[in-house]
This record gives C-alpha cells, sequence and structure tokens, in this order.
C-alpha cells in the first residue's frame, strides 16, 4: 500500500526548529500502542506544554493539516498504513497531577496526559468514593474523558470542569461535555488540555479495598500478560458483549497474527504477528457472527485510526 505524506518541507522544517529532537518523521507508532501493531505517523511531536501545543494546533488550522492526540494508546488500533499528518503526545505540563482533600471532598486537578490508574490510587488513599469503579483502565485522564470510561461508575459523574484546546482556538478554555455510555459530546478535534474531578468523602480503607479487589478479578479475568486493547465492543443494552460473542463460537478465532482471548471473548490479543488487517478482519467477523446468531449489531469500543489496506474491513 503506497502511502502518502501530507507534510511538506516547509512543515517538516517548522516543526524540527520548535521541537528539535522532539519532532519525529516517519516514525513507526506500534511501540507507542497496547496491541503493539500500528504504521509510521508523517510526525510525532511531544509537547510540554500548553503554548507549545497552541504553535502545533496553529500550523494545523492554517495548513489544513490533519492531527491525532496519541493518549496511553490503549483502545486503539493504528492501521498498517499509519497516520497522516501530526500525531501529538502531551508531555511535561500536561501529565500532572495533583489530589488533595477539602471539606466537601476529594478534589482533582489532572493534565490531559496525566495516568488514570495514578489518579485511582491517589485518589483511593484520601477516600475518594466511586474512584474504584474506574480502577485497571489503562488510560490518560483526557482520553477516559473523551470515551467517558469507566465500569459500573463513568468519569463523567465526578468531572467539574474540562478545558481544551482546538485548532481553531489554540489557547486552553472551558466548554461544557455532555456524558452518554462510553461517549462523550467533546468536538473531534478537541485535545483535552486539563480536566477537574470531585469525588465524595468514603472510607479510605475501605475504598483501597475494593480497587484492589477490582484490580484482582481484571488480573483473573482478562489476558492482561498478551498485547491487546482491551475491550473491543460496547456491552448491548441488557447484555454483556463478551458473553454473545462466547455464545456464537467465536472464542479462539484466529485471523493471521490476532487472536479472540480464550480469557476474556471480547478481547482480541496480538499473539505475536498481527497486523492491523489481521485484527479489522476479526473484527468484522466477530460482529457478523453475533449479528446472524442473536440479532445483535456489537459497536466497537476500539477506535480504528489511520490508513488501513483496502482489502482490510476497517469500517466494522
Amino acid at each position: 500500500m503506497k502511502r502518502v505524506a501530507v507534510l511538506d518541507d516547509d512543515d517538516r522544517t517548522a516543526l524540527r526548529e520548535r521541537f528539535g529532537e522532539r519532532a519525529r518523521f516517519d516514525e513507526t507508532l506500534a511501540p507507542l500502542t497496547w496491541w503493539k501493531i500500528g504504521g509510521p505517523a508523517d510526525a510525532l511531536v511531544e509537547v510540554q506544554n500548553s503554548d507549545e501545543l497552541a504553535a502545533v494546533l496553529q500550523r494545523v488550522f492554517k495548513r489544513r493539516l490533519p492531527m491525532f492526540v496519541l493518549g496511553s494508546g490503549s483502545n486503539l488500533l493504528v492501521g498498517d498504513g499509519g497516520i497522516r499528518g501530526i500525531v501529538v503526545r502531551l508531555e511535561g505540563d500536561f501529565a500532572a497531577l495533583k489530589v488533595r482533600a477539602d471539606d466537601d471532598g476529594v478534589l482533582i486537578d489532572a493534565g490531559g496526559s496525566a495516568s488514570l490508574p495514578a489518579l485511582c490510587a491517589q485518589a483511593a488513599s484520601l477516600g475518594a468514593d466511586g474512584v474504584d469503579g474506574l480502577a485497571g483502565i489503562p488510560a490518560t485522564v483526557g482520553g477516559a474523558v473523551r470515551m467517558n470510561a469507566g465500569t459500573d461508575r463513568e468519569i463523567g459523574e465526578f468531572v467539574r470542569s474540562v478545558s481544551v484546546q482546538t485548532p481553531a482556538r489554540p489557547d486552553p478554555h472551558p466548554i461544557a461535555v455532555g456524558w452518554q455510555y462510553r461517549q462523550s459530546s467533546m468536538p473531534g478535534d478537541a485535545i483535552v488540555a486539563g480536566v477537574t474531578m470531585r469525588f465524595p468523602f468514603g472510607d479510605p480503607a475501605t475504598i483501597r479495598e475494593r480497587l484492589q479487589a477490582r484490580l484482582v478479578r481484571r488480573k483473573a479475568t482478562q489476558p492482561v500478560a498478551i498485547p491487546n486493547s482491551g475491550s473491543c465492543f460496547r456491552n448491548p443494552d441488557g447484555d454483556r458483549a463478551g458473553r454473545l460473542i462466547e455464545a456464537a463460537g467465536a472464542k479462539g478465532w484466529r485471523e493471521g497474527g490476532a487472536e479472540v482471548s480464550g480469557v476474556h471473548a471480547n478481547f482480541i490479543v496480538n499473539t505475536g504477528s498481527a497486523s492491523a488487517r489481521d485484527v479489522a478482519t476479526l473484527l468484522a467477523r466477530v460482529r457478523r457472527a453475533v449479528a446472524e446468531r442473536f440479532g445483535v449489531e456489537l459497536q466497537l469500543e476500539v477506535h480504528l485510526v489511520g490508513e488501513f489496506s483496502e482489502a482490510a474491513p476497517c469500517r466494522v
């Protein structure tokens, strides 16, 4: 598959002059994803603060360049052809995390690339009631907010404010966000710069115990030792995607190096040589089997981005 870059020489020069070694070109993204799959980015740029991000966004807006923010790399399938335009990674100030108690509960200020597992651990130690519902999700805070991540409790329940940066408005500014199951109303080009959250008080010992129990259960029921990207499909109303996939006989199905996990049917693992095409093909095959057997159209939870082979059913 022929890859056509969209950056011109001026784009590359400007990024190199501003970011030095933090701007890399034709960089393979597979090592940065949980699936260990994905082709190259035209440009991979690490930004340390809002001013640097604004500079990238201004170029994106002026040149109408495609852009993608790469967080922890979970819940993501990058096409074998890679991602055109600029892939941004938020570092430095964006990884800041401040957790503290006040009279009304546990208050958290987090940058867009702050670690959600670290947030959970620190908040639980102060007695943040409900934070255990976010335990074990391998995401950045910004990614978790965008997809309204959670289990029996979702992150949107605790968010009090969100600050974003966009190509049209590159400086940080607040926005109102609406929440639904596994999604938010956040615009597609909005990058989460910071989030404020509040949790009510609970008993710290009890919350730490609940959090640890969830982590142990996840480890026992999910294929954590093999590269995967978390749950592939959203749970349909009143049912579980994993149960439907297993009942359709799909556990253990393989396409190339991709396999439906024998530990949890809603996980597809990379056995060592899987391509994005393998995974996309297997996703489509599983979805079709569940629809034919149960009449349920499973919806993707994992996000497919970048360029896929024409032969691969990348829209499943």
